[in-house]
């Protein structure tokens, strides 16, 4: 029995977590303690996350519609400060396409200086959680929820990269929303073929090259190899300096554009609105930055009005990015727990992101939370400590402000990255989960695809508590038909002897056991195998006698529990019960 016990634990989890406390403490003394930490493994793990989170830092800036700096700075000041003071040591947080998804319209519609206001709200949110210690909760998550997360967040880390595959990109006008965007074509046969083979090349070196040494890790050798290749031989592809110059042209084009056409809309009539978008989208507009605007990286409180109409506009984004951005940290979290088997702090980390997210904020960044790609470029890289967060911080601050490193930087082929960010797809996604079909229940099974299905289509946060929500119910569903009654009868007296949780689901059949009208006299229920929860329950129960009560019989409650003798001593002003704490039953 315990053999197959252990069989099934393997199916739903990469590492089966110790179940000893004993043994747990034992593991994590020995992993955070007595296992000394690897110097050149943290520092080499470090650089290489630093190399991912360029472009990943640039093409989040690029979809919340802000200058690529602002997603730069974000990455550091995020990663810095939840690597040196956050409650998981090895994970990496920095801009992400989560958050970045919500900043759009909202940019759009009210400016950078209200986001940055928005992001500090973000930041005193997220403390707050973590004061009040919210953080625990998502240790509650269902297994299936988890399991969805981690496939969904690996499905849209890949079709992201997909994005990096389209050339001849421009600012069009979608009519369904009235807005701006930028879209591209799909590369040409020629360039798309040498792309591909060097996104074959990166994961081929990533796979192998641990196979002759582990002295240093293989994605930091497969950028360094597929660079040289690059640049010394006559292969070309387009480079990271590429894309952030495309980026930040195309960004501006498109706040231009948007600005101009938001100015004129009042004044057009409806059915021009379409007609006016196409024009003003296939104009030429040349946009040069003027020294007014606010540079990121510099201290500076928003420049908005502080009353309460601000803080209306800038709390429901606020809200929005601190639940999406503790959710995906927490969860990334409770996964880094599972695959080092160790135990950090949800409630410091809570802390940790909310403190990021302000100094993001005052320096004119866009903020972020845990990203799960690159945190699993630090595992599989040997980072285990902080040391490799506040590497990769460090290193990324040094491409920042540092122009021959940041030309080093952009000479890397985009196409090497890709290839890493496929190694982390595989690596993240649970395969096992595809075998468990027909091993778990339906409902678990149908948790697992809804929640990666939602991640894909919608959002993490809509998909995380929509997951809670249907195993809630399908729990609730399960544990309502398992209420249930034995019953013993003489001429006078008629004993029901109930079994099973007694609560808002079970409410129904816990009604339809009793039969008032044909029972004797004098009724006995026996609570001695069930439990009483919730309001609900002591309403059926207050039913239940009352349906006696009317036909002149007596009602005894027997062996109710401590905790049911609490809650019935609290509802009495609504309950007709005397209880009698001598033998401990209610008479009715």
């Amino acid at each position: 029995m315990a053999r197959q016990t252990c069989v099934l634990s393997s199916e739903f989890s990469r590492t089966e977590a110790p179940t000893n406390q004993k043994r747990q403490k034992e593991t994590m003394i020995e992993l955070l303690i007595k296992r000394e930490m690897n110097l050149k493994n943290e520092l080499l793990s470090g650089l290489t996350v630093a190399l991912a989170l360029v472009p990943e830092a640039v093409a989040f800036a690029f979809v919340a519609g802000v200058d690529p700096s602002v997603g730069l700075w974000a990455a550091f000041f995020v990663g810095f400060i939840t690597s040196l003071v956050g409650g998981r040591p090895g994970m990496i947080s920095g801009a992400t396409g989560a958050m970045a998804v919500a900043m759009t319209a909202f940019v759009i519609l009210y400016g950078l200086e209200y986001l940055f206001a928005a992001v500090i709200l973000c930041g005193i949110i997220q403390i707050l959680c973590g004061v009040c210690r919210v953080g625990k909760y998502v240790r509650l998550l269902p297994h299936s929820v988890m399991l969805g997360f981690v496939n969904g967040l690996a499905i849209v880390i890949g079709l992201a990269q997909f994005g990096q595959l389209k050339a001849n990109h421009a600012v069009t006008f979608n009519e369904h929303t009235q807005s701006f965007e930028i879209v591209g074509q799909w590369m040409s046969s020629g360039p798309m073929l040498v792309t591909l083979s060097l996104i074959a090349l990166t994961m081929a070196i990533i796979y192998l090259f641990p196979r002759l040494t582990k002295a240093v890790p293989g994605t930091l050798v497969a950028i360094v190899a597929v660079t040289l290749l690059v640049q010394f031989t006559p292969l070309k592809s387009f480079t990271v300096q590429d894309s952030v110059d495309r980026m930040d042209v195309l960004a501006q084009e498109k706040a231009e554009k948007t600005r101009i056409f938001e100015s004129e809309k009042p004044s057009l009539v409806y059915s021009k609105l379409n007609d006016r978008g196409h024009d003003l989208a296939a104009e030429p507009i040349v946009v040069t930055k003027t020294s007014t605007e606010r540079q990121a990286g510099y201290f500076a409180i928003p420049s908005i009005p502080f009353n309460w109409e601000s803080f209306v506009v800038i709390f429901g984004l606020a809200a929005t990015l601190a639940a999406t951005g503790l959710i995906e940290s927490l969860m990334t979290l409770t996964l880094i727990d599972e695959l080092t088997e160790t135990r950090g702090s949800s409630n410091r980390e809570c802390i940790a992101q909310g403190l990021a997210n302000m100094f993001s904020g005052f320096f004119g960044s866009m903020g972020g939370c845990a990203m799960i790609g690159q945190s699993m470029i630090n595992i599989r890289s040997g980072g285990r400590h902080r040391l490799s967060g506040i590497t990769a911080a460090l290193c990324l601050l040094a491409f920042i402000m540092i122009p021959p490193l940041w030309n080093c930087i952009g000479m890397i082929p985009v196409p090497a990255l890709i290839g890493v960010m496929f190694i982390v797809v595989i690596a993240t996604f649970e395969w096992t989960s595809l075998r468990l079909w027909n091993k778990i229940p339906k409902s678990d099974m149908f948790v697992i695809v809804m929640v990666s299905a939602i991640t894909v289509a919608f959002d993490l946060a809509i998909a995380v508590a929509a997951g809670v929500v249907i195993s809630a119910l399908v729990f609730a569903w399960e544990k309502s038909h398992q209420i249930e009654a034995k019953t013993e009868q003489d001429d006078d007296a008629k004993l029901y002897e109930l079994s099973g949780p007694l609560f808002f689901g079970a409410v129904t059949n816990f009604k339809e056991i009793f039969t008032p009208a044909e029972d004797p006299e004098t009724v006995t229920i026996e609570f001695k195998n069930t439990r009483v929860y919730d309001h609900s329950a002591l309403e059926a129960i207050n039913g239940v006698c009352a349906r006696y009560r009317d036909l002149g019989k007596t009602v005894v409650l027997k062996s109710l529990s401590d905790d049911c003798l609490r809650m019935l001593d609290k509802a009495e002003p609504i309950m007709e019960v005397n209880i009698d704490t001598t033998d401990r039953h209610a008479a009715v």
